[in-house]
C-alpha cells in the first residue's frame, strides 16, 4: 500500500511539474523584445504563421528554451549524485568547484584555440568535461583520508577552496587577451546563456539521454551511499568503484550544462532538496523529479532574465542566484539548527 501512495504521488507531482514548464514554456514563448501574440502561437507552431512570428519562435526562442531546461536538468541531476555520494546536502557542482573547473577548460580552449567557438559547438563541452574531471580528481584526492575514505564536509570545503582558485586563474588568464574575448568569458562567468542555437541543444541532448537512465540504474547503490559506506559494503555495493563513476557521471552533466550556459549555481541545490521535500530521498523516485524541477528552475529563471531590463536583460546565473542564494541560507541555518 505504501509502494501505491508513493507511486501515485510521484505520478501527481511529474504531472504538475510537467504543467507548470509547459505554461512556463508558453509563456516565455510570447513575451520578449519581439512579442508574439498568444492567438498567433498555435498557427505559428503549426506552420501558418507569419516569416517573422516563424523567426522568433524557431530561431530564438524556442531553442533558448530547450537548451536552459535541458542545462538545468543537468545541473539538478548532478547535484543530485553529489549530494549522495558526498552525504551532504549543501553539495553542488557550482559550490564544490566543478563549474568553475569547467569553465577554466572553456575559457583556455576560447582564448586559446586557433579555432572558432560557433563552430566547435561539439568540442566545448569535451574541453568542460576535460576541465571538470580534473577539478574533480584532485578534490577526490585532497578531500580522501586513508583509513577514513572521503569525508563530506572536507569535500565541500575544499572544492569551494578550488572554485575560487581556479576563478583567480580564470581572471588572469582574461588579462593576458583582447577585449573582445574577455567581454565573452566575462558574460559566461556570470551565467549568460551564450549557446541559443538548436546545435547546442544536440550537444546537450546525448549526455541527458545517456546519464540519465545510467543514474536511475545506479538509484539503489545512491540510496546506500546516501546512508554509510558500511551499510553499502554490507549490501554489496562496490563503494568505490560506483563512487567514482557517479562522480564521473556528475562531472559529466554539469560541464555540459556550464559549457553553453556558462557559470550558473544553485540549481543543482535547490532542485534535488525540492524533489525530497516532495517525494521523499529514494533516488528512485527523487530523480525524476529533480530533474523536471531543475529544468524547470533554469528555465524561469532564463524567462525572468531575459524579460528585465529589456532589451539586454540580466544573466540567467544572477537571476538563478538571486533565487538561490536565500535558499541556500535557509538550508544552512534553519536545516542545521533542526537536525540539532
Amino acid at each position: 500500500m505504501t509502494k501505491l501512495r508513493l507511486l501515485s504521488r510521484l505520478q501527481v507531482v511529474v504531472a504538475v511539474l510537467a504543467l507548470v514548464t509547459l505554461a512556463t514554456v508558453l509563456i516565455g514563448l510570447g513575451i520578449g523584445s519581439s512579442p508574439v501574440s498568444y492567438d498567433r502561437l498555435i498557427p505559428t507552431i503549426t506552420g501558418h504563421g507569419t516569416f517573422e512570428d516563424r523567426f522568433v519562435l524557431f530561431s530564438l526562442r524556442l531553442p533558448r528554451m530547450l537548451i536552459t531546461m535541458l542545462a538545468g536538468m543537468a545541473l539538478a541531476l548532478s547535484g543530485a549524485i553529489l549530494q549522495g555520494i558526498t552525504r551532504n546536502e549543501l553539495a553542488d557542482p557550482g559550490i564544490v568547484g566543478i563549474n568553475a573547473g569547467a569553465g577554466v577548460g572553456v575559457t583556455v580552449f576560447f582564448l586559446f584555440a586557433p579555432l572558432d567557438v560557433d563552430s566547435s559547438v561539439y568540442v566545448i563541452p569535451l574541453m568542460a568535461f576535460a576541465g571538470g574531471i580534473g577539478t574533480a580528481v584532485l578534490i577526490y584526492a585532497f578531500s580522501y583520508t586513508r583509513g577514513e575514505g572521503i569525508q563530506p564536509i572536507r569535500l565541500v570545503i575544499t572544492g569551494v577552496g578550488f572554485s575560487l582558485a581556479l576563478s583567480g586563474i580564470m581572471i588572469v588568464l582574461m588579462s593576458t587577451v583582447d577585449r573582445t574575448k574577455v567581454d565573452f568569458i566575462s558574460k559566461w562567468l556570470a551565467g549568460n546563456v551564450w549557446g541559443t542555437d538548436w546545435p547546442f541543444v544536440l550537444a546537450l541532448l546525448p549526455w541527458l539521454i545517456v546519464l540519465i537512465p545510467y543514474v536511475l540504474y545506479k538509484s539503489r547503490a545512491l540510496n546506500l551511499l546516501a546512508l554509510n559506506d558500511p551499510t553499502a559494503i554490507g549490501a554489496g555495493v562496490a563503494i568505490r568503484r560506483d563512487r567514482i563513476l557517479l562522480m564521473l557521471a556528475a562531472v559529466a552533466l554539469a560541464a555540459s550544462a556550464v559549457s553553453v550556459t556558462g557559470g550558473i549555481a544553485f540549481i543543482g541545490l535547490m532542485a534535488p532538496h525540492m524533489a525530497r521535500a516532495l517525494v521523499g530521498p529514494r533516488h528512485q523516485q527523487m530523480i525524476p523529479v529533480s530533474v523536471l524541477t531543475g529544468g524547470w528552475l533554469l528555465l524561469l529563471a532564463d524567462t525572468i532574465g531575459r524579460n528585465v531590463w529589456a532589451p539586454e536583460g540580466v544573466a540567467t546565473g544572477i537571476v538563478a542566484a538571486l533565487i538561490g542564494a536565500p535558499y541556500f541560507l535557509y538550508l544552512l541555518l534553519f536545516k542545521d539548527s533542526s537536525a540539532a
